[in-house]
């Protein structure tokens, strides 16, 4: 209840839960209250009216500002300071919804809850670490402002509550970044500078404007401040849905699990938490392989979870939760385009590549130990440009066996091309386009050859139409989806 008081306000507190479970709440994997886990408190207080006192939370939850110093790796974060951040940020960051979806529980085979982070007002769970450390600024600190380098939600986060806390603001975004989120930058009324081919060389940039101009530089995903504000999406999760099996949580630069790996095993150790990361960007296995976070070597190759795309994960982050996260995998390319395509159709959510892993690692069979399970999954992000939505789109189509390619040659007289698309609509195909072409087919100057895009049910209904293109004496090379056979 105490926990609900935290989140929301809402739950009257009684002197009685400290003491009962404050013996407890101190001996590891000893169930107890997650409110006398999450505040470890040993003090009998009888506040007024049942409601607890402003003066025990400024103990517990550290309300006045604090001066932030230069953090080294290995800084000990605990969990006061994940319950600290949850009544910093109450009112200044909402809490989003985590329900059951009955339809993607039967696609994915568990009893799946969706923890909706693309519901904040920057559309990803960024928030909560950005607010958590700019409401722990000085005034000072305030007034010369914070700097940050992102190529989108890190940078959309920070803008966005420096603006609502009058912290001016500047954030050093890559070229590749989306022109969206630049923009929306720039609305919430950051000093947005596009300099640097990808994110390290933004950071060196950044790194000149902090020592310039004396700016405070948020990493956005290993400052402590910024580890247990994400935290604080695990305290949500636990006291929305009770008696969880698993919580899946998407791994970048390895903040946000870090933070919910140490409540979720702090409050309820039974509980398995599950990292899925793209296996292009596999940076914490590659740190879990040397005992170290190391650079993994993305070898020019981009993902779709662009989001998640951090080549060595945070070395506070690394130290904090290597022990207590209990799987990482990696997912395909494939399954996350599914996985937005799923998500698209089924829960009517646009989720961007790195919100949607944790569905990927089902979809790509990675996480069948989960299945028949109570298990939440983490979406933590909505920011996907509209043309990549397209593009997403097509690849989940194509992933799951509904648009394939072909080419066929056909006679090159009147009727050619309608005797093939003839039997493409007899067999219930959806012809996308039709490329035309004469040049290719040097040897017989009475034929051409058609690429044809089509979209069917799924893979067995393209096998059909493959079997009705052969029955119909049609020379033809199936490219994608199907067997790949040649006829």
């Amino acid at each position: 209840q105490v926990l609900r008081f935290i989140c929301r306000g809402e739950a009257p507190f009684r002197p009685a839960m400290l003491s009962s479970g404050a013996a407890a709440c101190l001996r590891p994997r000893v169930k107890a209250p997650c409110w006398a886990r999450a505040l470890q408190v040993q003090h009998r207080v009888e506040p007024p009216n049942g409601v607890i006192p402003t003066e025990l939370f400024a103990r517990v939850a550290g309300t006045p500002a604090v001066v932030r110093q230069a953090v080294d790796v290995g800084t000990k974060i605990t969990l006061s300071d994940v319950t600290q951040a949850a009544f910093r940020i109450r009112g200044h960051v909402s809490q989003t919804s985590f329900v059951e979806s009955n339809r993607m529980s039967e696609v994915l085979g568990a009893k799946v809850f969706f923890k909706r982070e693309y519901e904040h007002r920057t559309g990803s769970f960024k928030e909560r670490g950005a607010a958590n450390v700019l409401m722990q600024l000085t005034e000072a600190q305030r007034s010369r402002g914070v700097c940050a380098a992102s190529a989108g939600n890190h940078a959309l986060a920070v803008a966005y509550h420096g603006q609502q806390l009058g912290i001016p603001v500047s954030v050093v975004m890559p070229v590749v970044a989306p022109i969206t989120k630049v923009q929306n930058c720039r609305k919430f009324g950051a000093n947005v500078i596009v300099e640097g081919e990808h994110l390290l060389e933004s950071r060196q940039v950044a790194a000149q404007l902090e020592e310039e101009r004396d700016l405070l530089y948020i990493n956005g995903y290993d400052d402590p401040g910024i580890i247990a504000g994400q935290g604080t999406v695990a305290l949500e999760m636990l006291n929305q849905v009770q008696d969880l099996d698993a919580v899946v949580v998407p791994v970048g630069g390895g903040g946000l699990i870090a933070g919910m790996a140490l409540a979720i095993k702090t409050l309820n150790p039974s509980i398995r938490v599950v990292g899925v990361e793209s296996e292009r960007c596999a940076s914490w296995q590659a740190a879990l392989r040397a005992g170290t976070p190391v650079p993994f070597e993305m070898q020019g190759q981009s993902t779709l979870a662009d989001g998640l795309a951090v080549t060595t994960v945070g070395g506070n982050a690394f130290a904090l939760a290597k022990d207590l996260i209990d799987e990482v995998v990696s997912v395909s390319e494939s399954s996350i385009a599914l996985a937005v395509l799923r998500l698209l159709e089924e829960e009517r959510a646009v989720v961007e590549g790195g919100g949607a892993t944790g569905v990927a690692g089902f979809l790509d069979g990675k996480l069948d130990s989960l299945k028949g399970k109570r298990v939440g999954i983490v979406l933590c992000g909505g920011n996907i440009d509209t043309p990549v939505l397209g593009r997403v789109i097509e690849r989940g189509l194509a992933a799951d066996g509904r648009i394939h390619r072909f080419t066929a040659r056909v006679s090159d007289r009147p009727g050619g091309i309608a005797n093939l698309t003839g039997i493409l609509a007899a067999a219930g195909a959806s012809v996308k386009d039709i490329l035309h072409e004469r040049a290719s087919l040097k040897e017989d100057i009475a034929s051409v050859a058609i690429t044809v895009f089509l979209e069917t049910r799924d893979s067995e209904h393209a096998a059909t139409v493959q079997d009705r293109l052969r029955e119909r004496g049609v020379d033809f090379t199936w490219h994608s989806g199907g067997a790949g056979r040649t006829s």
